[in-house]
């Protein structure tokens, strides 16, 4: 019990009572200044995540930076294809596998660290997964040209270390932000997919011409991802589970896996939601490893470059996609943001509106780009521009709708879930559909079935956007019963029932 205070200090000293847990002293009462003085100083520098609004700035900062070197390294594999093929002596469907290994790996593995991620320090298993991602990516630069395997290999293994970030870093995110500024922090943090995917082109392409050897492209992320670590244990803090949204971690009742799983499978807007972004990752993951390899292919067919018989292979077309990748994803990731912002104004069901509408506007732009590659380069560059813009609208969004609509101890195993369902039923195989129907469609070895079969299994990505589009109009349909269920909750054994004000107060 706490000891009496005097008339004088009462409301100051009860907001101290109430802020130190009812301490006094044996010796010493209570100050009234003392207590005022305790009582904003914790005010000022415990806010509820328990990080500081500085550091977590510094948080969100370091968490883009691995971001984009988590997708920088991705597609840097991609920015120098022409050169692997010829080095390897491999097809269209080999070369799908390099993207699918790693997408598999990354895949499976993703659903353990979200289980992890949602009870154990975050901090520490990026940290540990990062390191491990940097060592396996520097040794896949060292193989030689008899054993492909063994590329395979480390390139499934690069996944471990990417399932270990992707699925945790956004919990992170929504534990230091709510609302309006946790929407504008993730879209910083979704920056760094375009933007790191794009630099992968870039710097692969450009390592590769200056060093004439196309190993040293992928010895450039490793030394940065070890950077990387050391920022994750020295600036990155821990902020507390839920806490920012009112509602600390520990009166959220931790449930198991299995129940994680059917509460989640019971939530219509982050099951729609997800097959929309599968189709974003069906689009994107064929696009990304095989856009470069068209637009060298379709400049050999109409005979603006010559053919890549000996490496290194002219990669001007990984560099010119890179920078679209960097510039369409920025305007994209910020106008998809901004749109939904102003779009909640008037409804709330805009968030899936504006995912919707980014897919079926990219579908007509990008059936144009692969159709136009053989008659005008310029107007194909500029179709894959506007395309990839409105495919980008939804980065930052998906990730919203999935925050707001599961419950904070669920966060993490739910990003691992998407992840698992839009990779196994998207980019984890779509490189490699893409590649084996091309390789069923090329009639001859000439350069003009090398362009055409890639052509005709690339207009399917128009096709699935359409179909994601329908998938995140579905969503509207459920975005606000669901949104409301998630804010307002309490664990009742395995189930969550909805707390209303008169229940508090009985």
């Amino acid at each position: 019990m706490c000891c009496p205070c005097s008339h004088d200090s009462k409301l100051v000293s009860l907001a101290y009572i109430t802020r130190l847990h009812c301490y006094t002293s044996p010796i010493l009462p209570p100050s009234p200044t003392l207590s005022l003085t305790v009582f904003h100083h914790r005010e000022v520098e415990e806010p509820a995540s328990g990080v500081s609004s500085m550091r977590s700035v510094f948080t969100v900062i370091v968490l883009c930076f691995i971001n984009l070197l988590n997708y920088m390294d991705r597609f840097t594999v991609a920015g120098v294809l022409p050169d692997i093929e010829q080095y390897f002596g491999i097809n269209d469907g080999k070369s799908g596998l390099l993207q699918t290994v790693f997408i598999c790996s990354y895949m499976f593995l993703a659903p353990v660290f979200g289980y992890l991620g949602d009870r154990y320090n975050r901090k520490v298993i990026m940290s540990v997964g990062i390191g491990f991602w940097s060592v396996v990516t520097l040794a896949s630069s060292y193989m030689p040209r008899e054993y492909f395997w063994l590329l395979l290999l480390t390139r499934g293994l690069v996944g471990v270390g990417e399932a270990s970030y992707s699925t945790i870093a956004p919990t992170i995110i929504a534990d230091l932000y709510v609302k309006e500024r946790r929407t504008q922090m993730l879209s910083v943090f979704y920056f760094a997919i375009p933007v790191g995917s794009g630099l992968g082109y870039i710097v692969g392409s450009k390592v590769d011409d200056m060093a004439g050897d196309w190993h040293w492209a992928l010895r450039v992320t490793p030394a940065l991802g070890l950077v990387a670590v050391v920022l994750l244990l020295f600036v990155v803090k821990e902020p507390k589970r839920g806490a920012i949204e009112a509602r600390p971690e520990h009166t959220l009742q931790r449930t198991s896996w299995l129940g994680d799983m059917k509460a989640l499978c019971r939530n219509p807007s982050f099951v729609l939601s997800t097959f929309g972004f599968t189709a974003v990752a069906f689009v994107t993951g064929s696009l990304a490893l095989w856009a470069p390899a068209f637009l060298f292919r379709a400049a050999v067919f109409t005979g603006e470059r010559p053919p890549c018989i000996k490496g290194p292979c002219d990669t001007s077309d990984s560099l010119y996609f890179g920078i679209i990748t960097v510039v369409s994803g920025i305007l994209g990731v910020a106008s998809g943001a901004e749109v939904s912002r102003r779009l909640r104004l008037r409804t709330p069901k805009a968030d899936p509106l504006v995912c919707a509408l980014g897919l079926l506007l990219s579908a007509p732009f990008l059936y144009l780009a692969i159709v136009f590659a053989q008659a005008s380069p310029t107007a194909t560059y500029v179709f894959i521009f506007l395309g990839e813009t409105f495919l980008s609208m939804n980065w930052a969004i998906v990730a919203d709708i999935l925050l707001y609509v599961v419950v904070p101890t669920r966060r993490a195993t739910a990003e691992a879930f998407q992840i698992v369902l839009s990779h196994l039923l998207g980019d984890a195989g779509s490189p490699y559909l893409i590649g084996l129907v091309s390789d069923s469609l090329k009639q001859t070895d000439s350069y003009l079935w090398q362009f055409r079969s890639l052509q005709l299994s690339l207009l399917t990505c128009t096709f699935v956007a359409v179909g994601g589009g329908a998938f995140f109009l579905a969503t509207a349909l459920f975005i606000e019963k669901d949104r409301q269920r998630a804010a307002n909750y309490t664990p009742s054994g395995e189930r969550y029932v909805k707390e209303s004000v008169e229940s508090k107060h009985r």
